[in-house]
């Protein structure tokens, strides 16, 4: 052979080893994925029926029900602390609460627009 030839059949040979070597690591790394997958599959699939039990038991009990994370004050608020002079309508109309919960949101953008750098 001459030596562009065995230069040529020399990279060639390299090339193949390279990408056999990559396709062979890729090929380990994809079958270790296979067997993990089954295990992380079912952890994820009963942490979403988890999910969906609890979200259940929450529309069943209804969104301001004592400990619902939709009742007014549930993420340490108080009706009280957005407006005072907005109390909690007393009524358990679903309507009068949403116009509660309207005017609550539209009092805290209002402080928010007239003093943005508090927080």
């Amino acid at each position: 052979m001459t030596a562009p030839q065995s230069l040529l059949q020399a990279a060639f040979n390299r090339l193949s080893a390279r990408l056999g070597d990559r396709l062979l690591d890729s090929a380990a790394r994809l079958a270790e994925l296979a067997q993990q997958a089954p295990g992380q599959f079912q952890q994820e699939w009963s942490l979403f029926w988890e999910e969906v039990e609890a979200e259940a038991q929450r529309l069943e009990r209804g969104p301001f029900a004592p400990g619902s994370t939709d009742a007014p004050g549930a993420a340490g608020t108080t009706w009280q602390s957005a407006s005072p002079q907005d109390p909690p309508p007393s009524s358990s109309d679903p309507q009068d609460l949403i116009d509660a919960l309207r005017a609550r949101v539209a009092h805290l953008t209002q402080r928010l627009e007239q003093d943005p750098g508090r927080s």
